[in-house]
């Protein structure tokens, strides 16, 4: 963890390390994932298989033998809780009733008698969301992708998640229900992308591909994307908190490890304009620290990619926060809505002393899919808006194309497109 000030003259240089992690993996990675891709396009069922069986320590004779069944499902609910079913529905239900306030419809203007315009939306046939597996099983995960596609309409929900050796955690299946995933399928990596893009015998190519995953998963939809969309490139999760100096250390130093137990390459930072608050939170990280179930991933993340800075101000912290444009930001401060108008970039914004982050990763309502990486400078959370797409609607009657039909002609001469312009004026009225 490093004590920085901003105004130190080699801030910039210290802080670069944290700006620039995960950046060395890349074109390693790039090749393999190519050949993987390539496999599961010419040898479809027959690369999925292999990898899987590879990757995730399995002994499958199928890929249809890894699609998860109903009896499993209902034996998912069978041996959960009454009270953790409860709270995934319920988090079903805020998720829902949320992402139905970002539905568009479609519309039609008739402001010109002569002439309509519109645009239409339609839901996606077909999406495919990624579930990640391995270090952690993510419920909260399926819920943020499933429940926005069907709120959108999307009439198939394909689901594939990595199971190593062929477990796969009951509360994702009961969290697939209950979000409406039509088909679970046990595979991970960049195997399941790759299928999801260019479809199987056993897997259905879909239209889209969205969800967050490893360095390997990130990179296999970064190379699909054409083939299907894709919502973004998701890196390592991070959190930004801004403090005045107000607030309980302990608070915002178990909001600062929430993110560090995701992996060794999340990053917790907290800027202050209070350096002695800045040493309490500290102090407080190293003692909740002791007691974490993922100690040890927490503490690398923390070491390594953690940071406490102090700032001279507010506009100041506000003004770094702006520049790296965080995937989470918590205005721990007095009056966090004072200084909301001055957020121009952040993936999501929690409020005030008593609005963790962690809220928002399960039921608050909006989606936890989150830009990260400084992309929330150009992309937003996943969104209904991510499950549909929008068609222009256009209609000349005689008159309007008469009316229009001159200017329209004059366009196309100007950029030498002489048959643009002859489609036009073989209608016109001499």
């Amino acid at each position: 963890m490093k004590f920085l000030d901003i105004r130190d003259a080699d801030f910039e240089q210290q802080f670069a390390a944290i700006l620039g992690r995960g950046e060395e993996t890349g074109r390693e990675v790039e090749q393999v994932v190519l050949e993987i891709i390539a496999a599961v396009r010419k040898q479809g069922d027959v690369a999925v298989l292999e990898y899987t069986n590879r990757f995730d320590r399995m002994d499958s004779a199928s890929v249809a033998s890894l699609q998860v069944t109903d009896e499993e499902i209902d034996y998912a609910f069978a041996k959960a809780k009454e009270e953790e079913i409860a709270a995934l529905k319920l988090a079903v239900e805020r998720v829902a009733r949320f992402h139905e306030k970002q539905k568009q419809e479609t519309w039609l203007s008739t402001e010109e008698t002569d002439i309509m315009l519109g645009q239409m939306v339609t839901p996606l046939q077909r999406v495919g969301i990624y579930v990640p597996g391995g270090k952690a099983s993510y419920p909260s995960s399926v819920i943020m992708n499933a429940v926005p596609a069907k709120v959108a309409g999307v009439p198939e929900v394909i689901m594939v998640a990595p199971t190593p050796g062929g477990e796969i955690n009951p509360h994702v299946l009961i969290a697939a229900r209950l979000s409406g995933v039509d088909r679970i399928f046990r595979i991970g990596g960049a195997q399941a992308v790759a299928a999801l893009a260019y479809g199987t015998d056993s897997i259905p190519q879909v239209d889209k591909v969205t969800g967050p995953g490893n360095i390997y998963v990130a990179t296999a939809k970064k190379l699909v994307f054409g083939q299907v969309g894709i919502d973004m490139i998701a890196g390592p999760s991070e959190i930004l908190v801004i403090n005045d100096g107000s607030g309980t250390p302990a608070h915002i130093a178990a909001d600062l490890l929430s993110q560090a137990e995701h992996d060794e390459l999340a990053s917790s930072i907290l800027i202050t304009t209070d350096r002695g608050f800045g040493e309490q939170v500290a102090s407080e990280v190293e003692k909740q620290l002791q007691n974490l179930s993922r100690q040890e991933i927490a503490r690398k993340s923390w070491e390594t990619y953690g940071a406490i800075i102090v700032a001279g101000s507010l506009d100041e912290a506000i003004a770094f926060s702006n520049r790296i444009a965080p995937e989470h930001l918590e205005l721990a401060v007095a009056d966090p809505f004072a200084i909301l108008p001055k957020i121009k970039n952040a993936g999501a914004i929690f409020m005030g002393h008593f609005t963790p982050e962690a809220a928002g990763d399960y039921l608050a309502g909006p989606n936890h899919t989150l830009p990260t990486g400084g992309t929330a400078r150009f992309f937003s959370p996943l969104s209904v808006d991510d499950f549909v797409k929008k068609s222009s609607i256009v209609y000349f009657s005689e008159p309007g194309l008469n009316r229009l039909g001159r200017d329209i002609v004059r366009i196309a001469e100007l950029e030498g497109l002489e048959a643009h312009g002859k489609s036009v004026s073989i209608r016109l009225k001499a």
